[in-house]
């Protein structure tokens, strides 16, 4: 951004089927590298491949193997969640909007009310329903979590944990909250300083023989930090 590079040499792989954790604080880079990997932002240098494509030269093609959900919804503040489901339809082969109708309803997203007058709880759940449509076989997720209160953060986790459950995906993650990478991560990616210090099974990363804790993982955040 201007002078200041965000990401030096990040080397990650996701492998497919699990999911990966991009775990960091603020500001070391977690959203960048997501949209780096969508094609939103072209890396200055450096290779990226996203379920086989090209982000920058096959754009089109990644989208409709992808879905994404932001830390902040992302679409035109007058749409509704139907308007955007309308619009996102045509977009990929296998758009499901029963399917998208069907998780709206289950986490409680609103149809009719329009983004701007939505809670932050009630956008991430609707941008949830939207990703999904698609039945995609990628999920990048940029803290879906952040901001919501304890409630509706329980709600939007249990679909997200759905989700992975209805039939292998490939999970890209990106958080700072150490309770939800503990729950639901195959995998950790630690991210600071604009680079993976560590990668790798998540009992592994948190130094345990079963699973990760929030505690472990505090402590393993500590340790790459310099």
């Amino acid at each position: 951004y201007g002078r200041r590079p965000v990401l030096h040499g990040v080397t990650l792989r996701v492998p497919e089927g699990c999911t990966t954790v991009l775990l960091g604080g603020n500001g070391e880079g977690k959203s960048t590298l997501l949209r780096v990997a969508l094609g939103v932002m072209k890396p200055s240098e450096g290779t990226v491949r996203v379920a086989g494509f090209d982000p920058l030269k096959q754009g089109r093609a990644l989208r409709r193997a992808v879905g994404y959900v932001p830390d902040h919804p992302d679409v035109y503040a007058w749409m509704t969640l139907v308007d955007l489901l309308a619009f996102l339809a045509p977009h990929y082969p296998r758009w499901d909007g029963a399917r998208a109708l069907d998780i709206a309803e289950r986490l409680d997203a609103p149809l009719k009310t329009r983004f701007k007058h939505m809670s932050r709880g009630q956008g991430m759940k609707a941008m949830r329903a939207a990703s999904l449509g698609s039945d995609p076989d990628v999920l990048l997720l940029d803290e879906p979590f952040g901001g919501l209160d304890p409630l509706v953060r329980e709600e939007v986790l249990a679909s997200v944990i759905g989700a992975l459950g209805d039939r292998p995906r490939t999970v890209l993650l990106a958080t700072h909250d150490l309770d939800v990478a503990a729950r639901v991560a195959d995998r950790i990616a630690l991210l600071e300083g604009g680079t993976i210090r560590r990668e790798g099974p998540a009992a592994e990363i948190a130094g345990r023989e079963e699973s990760a804790t929030p505690a472990a993982l505090k402590e393993a955040m500590a340790e790459v930090q310099v």
